[in-house]
């Protein structure tokens, strides 16, 4: 078996530096692993010994403490119950964080694989290192202005620090991305002054609908009355999917029937959210290219809408981008932005792309957050975007 060699030529090194002769390792080895198992053996005998005397303790007990034996089973219970509720929540963020590790290791590979390659130990930090990682982060969708602007404060920095290991320009790389990266305070809908509006907005294809769903059941576990608006009127079972979604979710959802006026639902939405009291309205709406200027419109109509319903709203405009796009991701924000305007980006897709560079190019030129990233199938991997976890994950050995 390959972890059992493994494990013999790991004590045998363990061996070697106690002083043990080399033609004695490998019996000396076996002779580890023998009282080892001897150990555990007797170990496990002793439980099982110890769990025998207290089943013959209760064998023991008088007739008369059947109730009270009944009641301890049930305290045994609960407490059981307990323990299970509480490691439950705290398996949750292991493993929330284990799947977002995974999601972003195509990125991983495709980046900082390639630069813990470029900074080999020993490498001279020179001239022709800085050449050959400006190509590597261009490569990997970080683009031209946000890799020019990583090299120069990398060029800055190893000028002021006095930098000459290739370790120390590794370090300094991590801290330049995380420092261009933009934290966003999380959204936390409160109805005490009305509903708290948000517009979804993005083109068709990059998972608009799935992503409204996926909040719609985060917000409704941390207790939130939640209202879905299908204004997605154009595309053929968009309502219906939504529908889907909102049952899944246990929360309300507006719709109108196919090809009716986006404004009419966003408007009828607005009061069933208020008149219910929600804390929370996702309106969905119809995918569009960026460039098509009379289908933006359509989006300034919707916001004039809910406006004039629930003041201040919509309160965030969250665009909708498939990370494997990567520039063109870059693109739709930067014209969506201008057009109707964007506080923050819901990045798709993470998990199925090495071009999750595009993540600091967004934060870089455009100064927008990313909100939610999505690195899985599951409702619970569409997870909130932490700059720090990003770029932790990205240079983890």
């Amino acid at each position: 078996m390959v972890w059992f060699d493994q494990l013999l030529k790991y004590l045998a090194t363990l061996l070697q530096s106690a002083g043990v002769p080399d033609d004695k390792l490998s019996i000396a080895a076996l002779a580890v692993v023998y009282v080892a198992a001897i150990i555990i053996a007797l170990v496990l005998v002793l439980v099982l010994l110890k769990i025998a005397a207290k089943g013959g303790k209760k064998d023991l007990a008088e007739p008369g403490s059947v109730e009270d034996a009944g009641f301890e089973a049930e305290a045994e219970a609960e407490a059981e119950a307990e323990a299970e509720a509480e490691a439950e929540a705290e398996a949750e963020p292991v493993n929330l964080l284990a799947r977002f590790h995974a999601g972003v290791s195509r990125t991983r590979s495709a980046l900082v694989g390639r630069v813990d390659s470029l900074l080999r130990a020993g490498r001279k930090i020179d001239d022709d290192l800085f050449e050959e990682l400006e190509e590597i982060l261009i490569t990997a969708d970080l683009g031209l202005v946000t890799t020019r602007t990583l090299m120069e404060a990398l060029e800055k920095r190893s000028k002021a620090e006095g930098l000459s290991d290739a370790a120390q320009l590794r370090s300094s790389l991590m801290a330049e991305m995380s420092g261009l990266l933009v934290d966003a305070d999380p959204i936390t809908p409160d109805s005490a002054e009305g509903p708290f509006v948000l517009m979804v907005i993005g083109v068709n294809g990059v998972g608009k609908t799935t992503t409204i769903g996926k909040l719609a059941r985060r917000f409704a576990q941390q207790g939130h009355k939640v209202v879905l608006g299908a204004g997605d009127t154009f595309r053929a079972a968009a309502a219906e999917q939504l529908v889907t979604w909102g049952e899944r979710a246990g929360v309300d959802v507006i719709r109108h029937a196919e090809g009716a006026d986006p404004a009419a639902v966003a408007f009828d939405a607005a009061r069933a959210a208020i008149a219910r009291k929600a804390d929370l309205l996702i309106l969905d709406t119809a995918g569009r290219l960026h460039t098509k200027v009379n289908l933006m419109e359509e989006l300034k109509k919707v916001r004039r809408v809910l406006e004039r319903e629930i003041p201040g709203a919509p309160h965030q405009t969250l665009l909708v981008v498939d990370a494997t796009t990567g520039q063109n991701a870059l693109t739709q924000a930067r014209q969506f932005d201008e057009m109707i305007g964007v506080d923050g980006i819901a990045l798709t897709k993470l998990d199925g792309t090495a071009k999750g560079g595009i993540v600091v190019a967004i934060a870089c030129e455009l100064g927008l957050p990313v909100r939610y990233v999505g690195v899985g199938e599951g409702a619970e991997d569409l997870q909130e975007f932490s700059p720090q976890k990003f770029v932790d994950a990205l240079f983890e050995n």
